[in-house]
Parts: C-alpha cells; structure tokens; sequence
C-alpha cells in the first residue's frame, strides 16, 4: 500500500502526518480547502523531506472532486483529518460544526464506496468518552454523552463508519482517538499556526510568551485536581503522526474496526503546563484565573499499551521537548506561515 491521501492534510496534524508518511517511503496526496491551515506547511514538509507532495485544494462536501482525486491518484487508504475542531466554538455554532464535519465525512465515504477505496484511518478524538467515571482510559471503556458538539461529531462520525463496516465487512476503519496534540517538529519549520485567537492552550501559551497575546485565560482553578486546572493528557504531535503510519503498517493485519488511544498516559493540568513551559524555556507566561468554560471536564487521561502491543507504537517525547518544541516553532515563525 503506497498511496495514501490525508484530507486536511496542510494542518497542524496533516502536515506532520505527510512528512512522518514521505520519510517511511508513502506516496502522499493531500486534500485540503484551506480554511484554517496554509499550503505553505506542505512546501516545508517537500523541503525537509526532500520530496513531493500532490496537493488538491478542494472540500471534502465536493463529492466529485473527492471522487477524481481518489480515482486519479489511485488511492488505496484514507487518513481522515479534516475538520472543524475546537471545542468553545462549536458550543457556540454547533450547526457549523455538525454540518462541515458530519456531511463533510458523508460525502467523502460516498466518494471512497463509489471508487472502491475501502481503507480508512480516521482522526478521532477523546472527547468521545464524555466524562469517564475513571482514569486511566482504555479503548473498551464505554463510549460517554460527549460535553460539546464537537465531540458529538466525532461520536457519530465513528458510529458512521463502524455501520459502514457492518453492512459491508470489506471496509477496514481504523479510529485513531487522540488526546492533546501539542509540540512541534523539531525543525521548527512546521507547527500549529491558528487563524486569529488561539483556541487550544499551547498555541495561546507561546503567543502570550512572543508577546502577540498579553495573558493566558485560565478557565476554572475549582476542578477536582491537584491544582484546581483541568488536567488532559497531552501527546507531542510527531509521535501522533508517527501512530498515523504505524496504522497504515498495519493495515493489511487489522480487520474490522479497531480503535486505538494515541497519548502518552500522563495527565497534567494547565499550571503545570505553564510552570513547565516557564522552566524549560525561560519566559514568563502571564496568566488569569476566570470562570469556567462551558463543555470542559476535570480530568482526562489514556492507557496507550494497546496501541504498542498491536501497533507496535511509543511515544518518544516527554512534557519538557513537547514544550521546547512548541517554542522553538513559535520564535521562529512569530506570524506563523505568513512571514
């Protein structure tokens, strides 16, 4: 299996997803409408791999075009990355976010059914869980009521697939659950770049210490956790890619559908983020305790063995590199890809 096609594949995860895929010796096709990413990620990635990338700007709604660039590529998986992702603002505009991500993966499986192309690894989330009764979490754990609707769209869209699966056993789903993508590659050539405000920590953690933003919000310091911050378990974004390509290395052996936790096993709260981000690299990062935000639970962390048992995937990188790459990233690139 070569070629292999990564919907929203300019990303923060796509591109190190691409560059993981190039460097293991796939051929990478990336679709992406652009929305919220930069086709600049993708030139670094051809520079640091020295190889190339077919590139197709397009949306996953356009079911045509979907169809053409599978059929024309001569796609044999999927990595499904695109999508609407963060969790305040889909509370805020849940039809946007059911209809890009819901019809969006409905039109692409469409697409893949009418061109024969029945492999898929999707890029799932944690938030499928809703608000575990215990931690650590393992894959057999009951999926919850998730808190907003971006987990919603993640929960239907894996049910969409495992019904695919059921009416036609030779389609191969593969449901990657990430926890807290943070870090960067160690280049610091890509990286996560957001469009305006931030809305995950780490990126509004750097742009406060680049001086772009002039304090982090602090959402609840009342959780039931050793500080009172909402711990989550967060995973350096090249090891997640790395898992990326262990499941298409894999492929061939899976049947069925199999779900996978990508994390480290660790959970940390916001202020040890901040204090660790402070250590490491020597900047204050200015902060403010405010009220909580809605859809956010107290505690989140995975148990990942068995993605290293079946997968044969670990996790390289502690909290410290993931923090020090987040910043090299931002020093070097303080507008992100728009230099």
């Amino acid at each position: 299996m070569k070629n292999i096609l990564i919907t929203g594949g300019a990303g923060f995860i796509g591109s190190h997803v691409a560059l993981e895929l190039l460097d293991s010796g796939y051929n990478v096709i990336v679709y992406d409408n652009l929305s919220n990413s930069s086709e600049e990620s993708l030139k670094r990635v051809e520079e640091l791999t020295g190889l190339s990338i077919s590139f197709y700007k397009g949306d996953i709604l356009d079911t045509n075009h979907v169809k053409e660039v599978l059929e024309k590529e001569k796609i044999e998986a999927v990595i499904h990355c695109a999508a609407l992702k963060a969790v305040g603002e889909s509370v805020k505009k849940p039809l946007l976010y059911y209809h890009n991500n819901i019809t969006g993966t409905l039109s692409l499986l469409s697409a893949m059914e009418e061109v024969g192309v029945k492999n898929i690894i999707f890029s799932s989330s944690a938030t499928v869980y809703g608000d575990p009764e215990t931690v650590p979490i393992t894959e057999d754990f009951p999926k919850g009521a998730p808190t907003n609707p971006y987990g919603w769209t993640k929960s239907m869209m894996e049910q969409i697939m495992t019904d695919l699966h059921t009416a036609d056993p030779n389609w191969k789903v593969i449901l990657l659950r990430y926890f807290n993508p943070i870090g960067a590659h160690k280049s610091g050539r890509i990286g996560e770049d957001p469009k305006g405000i931030p809305n995950n920590l780490l990126p509004y953690v750097t742009q406060v210490a680049i001086g772009k933003l002039p304090y982090l919000h602090v959402y609840g310091d009342d959780y039931d956790t050793h500080d009172g911050t909402g711990v989550r378990d967060y995973i350096h974004v090249v090891d997640l890619a790395k898992g990326h390509v262990k499941a298409i290395d894999n492929l061939d052996k899976l049947t069925g559908v199999e779900i996978f936790n990508l994390a480290t096993g660790h959970g940390y709260s916001v202020l040890d983020i901040v204090k660790t981000f402070e250590k490491v690299n020597g900047v204050k990062i200015e902060y403010k305790i405010e009220g909580r935000r809605e859809g956010d639970i107290d505690e989140t962390y995975a148990d990942a063995s068995k993605a290293e048992k079946v997968l044969g995937w670990i996790c390289d990188n502690g909290l410290e590199e993931m923090l020090e790459d987040s910043w090299r990233w931002q020093k070097n690139n303080p507008n992100g890809y728009e230099e």
